[in-house]
């Protein structure tokens, strides 16, 4: 079992209280089955994202708002869960929701799940998205390090050289220099730019 399904399923359990709805939606192998789940009125959170998640991992692009806005949520852990699936779904609009989500700066405390899914997804609005939710991190004070940190390490990985300018100025802060000096070294020295 994949570790995210068997973390999310452990969660759910819990949040649902065992319920037999649970141990349905956990069973069954009807996409249509679990696609009415995001439709249908009344039904609880848990539900909905156990819908989500298993059509996203299957494939099923009707997954894909719930997804997105799970992806936007207060909870970490479905953040979290969201991400992975939407890594997995394969729906050509995930970049750009992501993208819109990590700019945010209204919903910047819950930017951490799609910097990394940008990462992961390597689309063209991965590194400009990144690059702006960086620069936006890097005056004094700001409460974001840990998207801050996710953007450095992310723009490493991805290894645009339109990153290198605001990687520099990221080596100005002690909490995120480490981590630039590593993400300017993944850039190629061949493509640098200036």
């Amino acid at each position: 079992m994949d570790e995210e399904l068997r973390s999310l399923t452990e969660r759910l359990r819990q949040e649902s209280h065992g319920s037999a709805a649970f141990d349905r939606l956990l069973a069954t192998e009807h996409h249509d089955e679990l696609a009415e789940v995001l439709t249908a009125p009344g039904q609880p959170l848990w539900a909905r994202e156990l819908a989500a998640f298993r059509l996203g991992l299957a494939g099923d692009r009707r997954a894909f708002e719930s997804l997105v806005l799970l992806l936007n949520h207060r909870d970490a852990p479905r953040c979290a869960s969201a991400a992975h699936a939407l890594a997995r779904l394969g729906d050509p609009r995930t970049a750009r929701a992501a993208a819109a989500l990590a700019t945010n700066e209204l919903r910047v405390a819950y930017a951490l799940h799609p910097v990394r899914l940008l990462t992961d997804l390597r689309a063209p609005e991965s590194a400009p998205a990144l690059i702006t939710t960086l620069e936006r991190r890097l005056h004094p004070h700001d409460p974001y390090r840990r998207v801050a940190l996710a953007c450095v390490e992310g723009l490493g990985v991805l290894g645009d050289p339109r990153a290198r300018r605001v990687l520099k100025e990221a080596l100005a802060h002690p909490a995120l220099a480490e981590a630039a000096v590593r993400a300017l070294a993944l850039i190629p020295q061949e493509n640098e730019a200036g």
